[in-house]
């Protein structure tokens, strides 16, 4: 499970992660070479972060 982010909704991503998986996640900056091109799963801005599973 990927979900993008931006600052913005970084806590909400980071909230239903734990609720949806019982367990906290990775959370890691998108990388420089992705980040125009990569949108916040909760809105139409730059993904800042990816919070993801191991």
């Amino acid at each position: 499970m990927n979900t993008y982010s931006c600052e913005t909704h970084i806590n909400h991503a980071l909230d239903v992660f734990v609720a949806e998986q019982g367990k906290f996640p990775i959370m890691e900056a998108v990388a420089e070479e992705n980040k125009l091109s990569t949108k916040c799963s909760y809105c139409e801005d730059a993904a800042l972060y990816v919070v993801r599973d191991e």
